[in-house]
């Protein structure tokens, strides 16, 4: 187990390098640079002196060599768009991005793992049926469409929440500790509502189908002919044979967590890490840009090795060599 983790972590450092490296050049090889989009009553002049100092003047490989020397002493460079260091952005950022997506993630993979062992158990039944038709429907959906319906439908019109943002920017700071947190679990509670909707019913359609292909098995008719419940047949045996999908659908989640998901932050004006890259993008901030996709890589990188750590833990007959 330890030559493997030593073995992908290298394999991780090789895969960022090679990320970070065909990201600058493509990001680079762009036309423009970021100061080409600031004010337009900015002179030329101005300009070029700007483009001097953080060192766009020079050429592709010196800027290149440049980045990489940065980012080994753990500098992400500045952020031409919010005029602070990158590294002071992502630390803002970042929180709040773990704060919507791990609420989202936790609610939705809980309410699609139930969901999925509810439909297996009751598979044939007229609830059963319903259950997947609204799932079907859910999963059907367009995901930016169904945030915009229920930023409008709860937002606007049966305005009983609060239409985007993180907290309410002229009252949070004079509220009680009580009220304080009451109003960042209203603003959550749309975000996190469009999460757990899309992707529950994507775990649960998961879910179900590993348990019906575990639950025809042999060692299940063995565990009804002793005599056990049903409802212990299933959770104690088939169950535990059936969380491998999980395990490889949270390894793909886990990136979100801090990439968070772009759309949700950006319908719902989230602070986090997916508003504040797509807004890099937009003003062309490629140090900002480069950090958003140097911590989305690590973050596939570490969510694939701790799912393959997993499936060993969970099925002995998966061990890691």
């Amino acid at each position: 187990m330890r030559r493997f983790v030593a073995v992908r972590l290298l394999h991780a450092i090789v895969v960022l390098f090679l990320v970070t490296t065909v990201a600058f050049f493509l990001i680079h090889l762009a036309p423009g640079d970021p100061f080409d989009v600031v004010d337009a009553r900015v002179s030329e002049v101005i300009r070029e002196r700007w483009r001097t100092q953080f060192g766009y003047d020079k050429p592709l490989v010196e800027q290149y060599a440049r980045f990489l020397w940065s980012v080994a002493q753990g500098k992400l460079g500045y952020s031409h768009s919010l005029h602070i260091p990158v590294s002071q952005a992502l630390a803002v950022a970042i929180p709040r991005t773990l704060a919507l997506m791990g609420t989202g993630l936790v609610l939705s993979f809980a309410i699609g793992m139930w969901l999925g062992l509810f439909e297996a158990r009751h598979w044939g039944t007229r609830t059963a049926r319903a259950t997947n038709a609204i799932s079907l429907l859910l999963y059907s959906l367009p995901d930016f469409w169904l945030a915009l319906m229920l930023l409008l439908a709860f937002g606007y019109w049966i305005p009983i929440l609060p239409a985007g943002g993180m907290v309410d920017v002229v009252l949070h700071d004079y509220m009680s500790p009580a009220r304080a947190a009451w109003d960042r679990i209203q603003h959550l509670i749309l975000p996190v509502t469009t999460i757990v909707l899309l992707a529950a019913v994507l775990v649960a359609r998961y879910q179900r189908a590993a348990l019906l292909e575990i639950l025809p098995s042999e060692f299940v008719r063995t565990a009804r002919a002793k005599g056990l419940d049903e409802r212990d047949v299933v959770r104690r045996h088939a169950w535990r044979n059936a969380l491998l999908p999980m395990i490889t659908i949270a390894g793909l989640a886990f990136p979100s967590l801090l990439g968070g998901a772009v759309f949700v932050e950006t319908v719902f004006n989230w602070p986090g890490m997916g508003l504040l890259v797509t807004t890099a993008i937009c003003t062309r901030d490629y140090p900002l840009v480069l950090a958003g996709i140097i911590v989305g890589a690590a973050m596939v990188v570490v969510g694939t090795l701790l799912a393959d750590i997993a499936y060993g833990l969970a099925d002995p007959r998966v061990r890691v060599q």
